[in-house]
């Protein structure tokens, strides 16, 4: 059976040198799902560091990216989910997150996407201090975000 929507999958921001079994990210319709982005650098594939808020830059890059190869910007950014392994480092990344925000989507000051924070176990690597889910829009000809 064919499904009733266009999926695209993107190339995210690259490619990591081993076979994953899900996709980094798909637009559908004009919607972007990003899946999870850790503080894993690009160039290394592992954190470079074991400070939270720098592991937090490291993710929102990579859902910029992700976003921005979509067609779309973090200004539509709709829905985060954020896995901390430490309920402690909430308010810094909160933090980090508002900077983020304030340096390359102002909007989401003042109108803040959906976000929730889940503390886990731990992630992928045993580095790793946090990972951004995130859901995104791509505004239609006229700049509205057609799903409204």
């Amino acid at each position: 059976m064919k499904a009733g929507y266009t999926r695209k999958i993107t190339k995210y921001p690259a490619r990591y040198p081993i076979k994953v079994r899900f996709s980094r990210s798909v637009v559908v319709g004009n919607y972007v799902f990003v899946s999870g982005c850790s503080g894993q650098t690009l160039e290394t594939f592992h954190a470079d560091s074991d400070d939270v808020e720098a592991q937090t830059e490291v993710a929102l890059d990579k859902v910029r990216a992700a976003i921005e190869e979509a067609g779309s910007s973090m200004e539509n950014l709709v829905k985060v989910i954020v896995y901390l392994t430490s309920a402690e480092d909430r308010r810094r990344v909160e933090g980090r997150i508002d900077d983020y925000y304030y340096k390359y989507a102002p909007r989401l000051i003042r109108e803040p996407p959906a976000q929730t924070v889940v503390c886990v176990a731990g992630l992928h690597e045993a580095d790793l201090l946090v990972e951004i889910d995130s859901i995104a829009v791509i505004p239609n000809s006229e700049g509205q975000d057609a799903c409204f």
